[in-house]
């Protein structure tokens, strides 16, 4: 399927350096999606066209009778209406100065079909945002470098869980900015921010994210990071509007600052 892809974005390259007309383009896409579909089909087999669901608890028990939906009526209830334009991505790159909104060419939704828009904020302002969110019992995307301090016995991630100076006698004074510009460091691996621990003022201390790594792995699929480990290595956050101050809604409308899809801040997931 990914060489069908690249030969298809190839052909429609070629037809518009041609100038062929929209609606030759769409028509020809329309063809291309098809062959995909039909490849799709035959691997995975045909897409449901109703199934019966019952959610459950935090046990297993079934809440509820079953019912049967459609998709596209299991979407309307369980998700609304649509997505697009009602979350903000906030990413942390000290690199670039904060408050402004960023694009970075070339690197798309697949569920809004445009690029990736960013406000660049402190992570302060973050985590107030997932605070907020999650007092709501909302969860988020998030992404991180989890491979820094990764303690994979006990899931846990903390800035001193091993000391690397000490045994190697020297020191690694690098702050984020300069591991971001080195490579050293970057949005690696996304995860589910679930759950955070706050002190008597409200101070996080501890935050909890459910990992894609299986039930055995971490604590029983979860990892735990600290609060100075979640600030170093804590790079996007995508949030619902509803729990982003004014202010920063304001600025992201701003026209957007193009980053090109090669900075190392955007590395390969693990």
């Amino acid at each position: 399927m990914s060489s069908k892809l690249r030969e298809y974005g190839l052909e429609l390259r070629k037809m518009v350096a041609e100038k062929k007309s929209k609606a030759a383009i769409k028509a020809r896409k329309t063809e291309m999606l098809g062959s995909i579909y039909h490849i799709l089909s035959l691997s995975l087999g045909e897409p449901v066209k109703t199934f019966t669901f019952a959610f459950k608890d935090k046990n297993g028990k079934q809440i509820g009778k079953a019912k049967t939906y459609t998709p596209q009526q299991f979407y309307k209830e369980t998700v609304g209406g649509p997505l697009n334009g009602t979350f903000i991505m906030a990413m942390n790159d000290p690199r670039r100065p904060y408050y402004k909104t960023y694009e970075i060419e070339y690197d798309r939704h697949t569920y809004d079909g445009h690029n990736w828009k960013y406000v660049n904020l402190p992570m302060e302002e973050i985590a107030k945002m997932a605070i907020a969110s999650l007092k709501d019992s909302t969860k988020m995307y998030t992404s991180y470098d989890v491979g820094k301090q990764l303690d994979r016995k006990r899931g846990y991630l903390d800035l001193d869980n091993y000391d690397y100076g000490t045994l190697f006698g020297t020191t690694f004074p690098m702050n984020k900015a300069e591991r971001i510009a080195t490579f050293d460091s970057g949005s690696t691996h996304a995860m589910t921010l679930t759950a955070v621990d706050l002190d008597e003022n409200g101070q996080p201390k501890k935050w909890k994210v459910e990992n894609s790594w299986s039930a055995s792995y971490g604590q029983n699929g979860y990892l735990i990071m600290s609060n100075p480990w979640f600030n170093e290595y804590t790079f996007r956050l995508v949030v619902d509007n509803k729990y982003v101050p004014e202010n920063i809604l304001k600025v992201a409308q701003q026209k957007p600052i193009m980053v090109v899809p090669e900075d190392p801040l955007f590395q390969e997931d693990m």
